[in-house]
């Protein structure tokens, strides 16, 4: 979650929430953080309720997290019933899962305070400005990705939670020095080894296929020779854009009177606050406010909220939509006017009104061009759905052809040539423009031409319809078509079986001693002996690696295939201790311990839901 917090966005729903944040924030610090139980459960772990209200919130996070990762195919998962349930249950499992690492914390004596989350916040890069914490910057961060922060602190308490248990439990896991050197020198030991290729190509040349052959093989693999479904489309676009259209000093005129709101910067009201956990103590941070003390030193010093106190309690600009209840009801109207103390749910606070702006109209002369572009804009839409409404309507009427639809768009329609579905042309790759094309119902009987489609529409601003005028269904190509392939195909696999045969024979005397004249009868020879790594990652290398040790002065013997296709045989003379770079030997050594971690955190998960007692609420279902 905290990875996936994207840069803020200006829109006014975001304004919107970001007040609601700042609310919730200003009033009561970083937050209270646990939510409260209720009877109405989704689990119970050990006694410990997992209330629905949590498990709901939790649910609806994982679909928009979803949502946004997986797009328009996210529509079609929901839609599966007993995917949504899957996906419940996960999220009930990974709560029950993080409330007993919580109970197991405990009974560890670990824990994480609100004060060791606060100052993780305040040290996250992302939060700050110029190296200090931004309050503006983090309630943004988080309405952008619909998070309060008290989900966002509970997020962070159980992943610092969880790293303290990691390290409570699996402190001490390690890899032992003899072990790390023996596991390297395995990583990094090299393979001295001959090569002797028997050339497939060159056998494929002298192989011959007879017809019956070629037929047999053609008619198996037919599904290997295919011709892919094929269209011809001809269509009409429609483009908003291409529908210019004139406005008049009238129309511009009535648009800025119609949209005052459009072009008004409204009032806002900065503040500052003074939070206390009783009410004498406000009464008395007022009483030295009255008497001309410093309301930043106050704050700094007196204030139960941490985040207001850093600045002095300055809250920052507020507009009317995102000013708490509590600041309106103080009713502060003068610069520097002070509050009565104010009763909250989280404590009480004293709230001085530091700064107005009224709000601003700007002048027509100043947003002409903009409201110019966007009467044109709009002009240009109704034109564009009028003709739409139109041309669906000759479209449908007439099912058989596009004529009537060309007469009222006023445009020949288009026609490609042949396609097929990985070659969608480029004015057409539109995934709604495919799904219809591609989706079966505009092909008539026996591949004929069907009916027009419905409009179609295409990123708001565009339109087509189409109708595919000619149709070629999947078929296998003939075998004259493909013959020099089922040929080629014919004789590289005989040939591959002949030199592996070779090869086996020969490998048999290599082994029995009998290596040179059996290589100088089949024309080959060993090259020269070239030192291989394990990491290399090639075929023959894999091979060589997976070769017995070889005896003092008597080479192991192997075959495998080359990357080329050729069959190699192999001759391994000498295995050598490697060595690896210090840094990389830590390297390695810390990731077999983060394994050994990983592996021994996964049995202690196991352990703890073995022992414990869950049950689940009749809203849970544990089988899914």
């Amino acid at each position: 979650m905290m990875d996936n917090l994207r840069a803020s966005a200006n829109h006014l729903v975001l304004k919107i929430i970001l007040g609601l944040i700042i609310v919730s924030f200003v009033l009561t610090g970083v937050g209270n953080y646990l939510i409260g139980g209720n009877s109405n459960y989704a689990a119970k772990v050990n006694g410990q309720e997992i209330n629905r209200a949590q498990f709901e919130g939790e649910v609806m996070r994982e679909r928009t997290r979803l949502q946004n990762e997986l797009g328009e195919q996210f529509s079609v998962l929901a839609a599966d019933e007993n995917f949504m349930k899957r996906k419940r249950q996960e999220v009930l499992n990974q709560m029950i899962d993080q409330a007993l690492l919580d109970q197991y914390a405990k009974s560890l004596g670990l824990g994480i305070s609100d004060a060791q989350i606060k100052q993780a916040i305040f040290n996250t890069p992302m939060f700050q400005t110029d190296g200090k914490f931004d309050n503006q910057r983090f309630t943004s961060l988080l309405a952008a990705n619909q998070l309060t922060p008290d989900s966002y602190a509970q997020s962070l308490r159980n992943q610092l939670l969880n790293q303290q248990v990691v390290n409570a439990v699996l402190g001490t896991d390690f890899t032992l020095k003899g072990e790390a050197d023996e596991i390297a020198a395995l990583v990094s030991q090299q393979r001295v080894v001959r090569q002797a290729a028997i050339d497939v190509k060159a056998l494929a040349a002298k192989q011959q296929i007879s017809d019956a052959e070629i037929n047999a093989w053609y008619n198996a693999h037919k599904n290997e020779y295919l011709t892919p479904e094929q269209y011809r489309v001809s269509y009409i676009k429609l483009d908003a854009a291409t529908m210019a259209q004139q406005v008049s000093d009238a129309e511009i005129q009535a648009y800025y009177d119609e949209h005052q709101a459009e072009f008004t910067t409204p009032a806002r009201h900065r503040y500052s606050v003074i939070q206390t956990k009783t009410e004498d103590q406000a009464k008395q941070v007022l009483d030295a406010l009255k008497k001309g003390e410093d309301f930043a030193a106050l704050a700094k010093a007196k204030s139960t909220d941490i985040i207001s106190a850093r600045n002095g309690g300055d809250m920052g600009w507020l507009e009317e939509s995102t000013t708490p209840d509590e600041l309106k009801n103080a009713k502060l109207t003068e610069k520097g006017q002070l509050s009565d103390v104010i009763t909250s749910s989280v404590g009480f606070l004293v709230a001085r009104l530091d700064d107005t702006q009224p709000a601003q109209v700007k002048p027509l002369a100043e947003v002409r061009d903009a409201i110019i572009a966007k009467v044109k804009q709009n002009k240009a839409l109704d034109a564009y759905f009028a003709l739409q409404q139109k041309v669906s309507e000759a479209a449908t009427n007439d099912n058989t052809s596009l004529q009537a639809a060309e007469q009222v768009a006023g445009v020949k329609a288009v026609q490609t040539g042949w396609f097929s579905q990985n070659q969608l042309p480029e004015e057409l790759n539109f995934k709604p423009v495919a799904d219809a094309i591609f989706g079966g119902s505009l092909v008539g009987a026996n591949g004929a031409p069907g009916n027009n489609s419905d409009i179609i529409t295409v990123e708001g601003d565009r339109a087509f319809v189409l109708r595919i005028i000619d149709h070629k269904a999947e078929a296998a190509k003939p075998l004259d078509e493909v013959r020099t392939q089922v040929v080629d195909t014919l004789k590289l696999n005989k040939a591959h079986q002949q030199a592996n045969q070779d090869a086996q024979k020969l490998l048999t005397a290599l082994k029995s001693g009998k290596g040179d004249e059996a290589l100088k009868a089949a024309g080959l020879s060993f090259g020269e002996a070239k030192t291989l790594s394990r990491n290399a990652g090639d075929r023959v290398s894999q091979a060589a690696f997976n070769l017995p040790l070889p005896a003092k002065d008597k080479p192991s013997y192997g075959v495998a295939d080359n990357e080329q296709g050729n069959v190699v045989l192999l001759a391994l003379d000498e295995v050598r201790s490697g060595t690896m770079p210090e840094e990389q030997k830590k390297a390695m050594t810390k990731g077999l311990a983060q394994n050994n971690a990983s592996i021994a955190f996964d049995a202690l998960m196991q352990n703890l839901r073995k022992e414990a007692k869950i049950k689940y609420g009749d809203m849970a279902d544990p089988q899914q």
